[in-house]
């Protein structure tokens, strides 16, 4: 909600007051013989406006390459008992992208065949997520949208390749709806407020990636909102820092604040 605007004016007397204490204790330090006071910084840069580059550029009117800036998609086949997303099977989530995605997943020469074979070792109803030889990493749970109800946050393994896939997911109507999707050589995943943050090894000794996605209630997806390279604390060796994952919880709350994992393993989704 935006501040009051009659709330506003109250304030002003106030400022006034507080300008007047200055200037009285000021003149008080000059009548005592006190040579000190506001002084000169010395001159200051001048303000410039960003130098734009080719004016006469024809402007784009579309994309060059479609980097699925919006993800919106139904899950099919996975259902979410009373509209709570705790209650869905993360490893049903991951099974059916790996159906919908034949080139992917099946066959000796697809790039992630083996994520599809160690899905035997998943189990069913979610048993297995973030244990043993199942690809499939334990899901997090936080309200990403602001509407109260949590989203799930799921990672899984893409393999061979050593990639790690980040999903997020949420419930619209009591269907199951993936609004963000990304994969990479994932080093981190972190959540902070209604954002996803995936941090990722760069090429460049001492840097890394840090890509943030952040709910948009008009796209209804996590959007892109900030894709950065910075430096590393230990020159791309990346120290082991206090760790933002929250403990095992078996609450069920729907609390915004709350971020727990359904159950398995405490390893945090990306380690490569």
């Amino acid at each position: 909600m935006p501040p009051s605007r009659r709330g506003r004016p109250a304030r002003v007397p106030a400022a006034l007051a507080l300008l007047l204490a200055t200037a009285a204790a000021a003149g008080a330090l000059a009548a005592c013989g006190d040579t000190g006071g506001l002084r000169a910084a010395g001159a200051t840069p001048a303000a410039r406006n960003p130098a734009r580059l080719w004016p006469g550029l024809t402007p784009a009117s579309s994309p060059a390459y479609d980097i699925g800036e919006v993800e919106h998609a139904v899950v099919e086949g996975v259902v979410v008992p009373g509209g709570d997303i705790r209650r869905a099977d993360p490893v049903a989530a991951v099974r059916a992208e790996i159906a919908a995605h034949p080139d992917d997943y099946a066959g000796a020469k697809a790039p992630y065949h083996e994520t599809s074979v160690r899905m035997a070792d998943c189990g069913t109803d979610g048993a297995g997520a973030g244990e043993g030889r199942c690809p499939v990493l334990r899901p997090y749970y936080r309200d990403l949208t602001g509407d109260g109800r949590p989203e799930m946050t799921l990672g899984f393994r893409l393999l061979p390749e050593k990639l790690t896939a980040v999903r997020v997911y949420t419930v619209e109507k009591d269907r199951l709806v993936r609004v963000m999707s990304y994969e990479d050589a994932v080093s981190a995943v972190e959540l902070a407020g209604r954002t996803v943050i995936v941090r990722s090894p760069s090429e460049v000794a001492g840097y890394e990636y840090r890509l943030q996605w952040t709910w948009d209630a008009d796209q209804r997806a996590m959007l892109l909102t900030s894709d950065e390279m910075l430096r590393t604390d230990d020159g791309g060796r990346h120290t082991k820092r206090p760790s933002t994952s929250p403990s095992p919880s078996p609450s069920t709350s729907t609390s915004p604040a709350s971020t727990s994992p359904s159950s398995g393993s405490s390893s945090p989704a990306g380690a490569r």
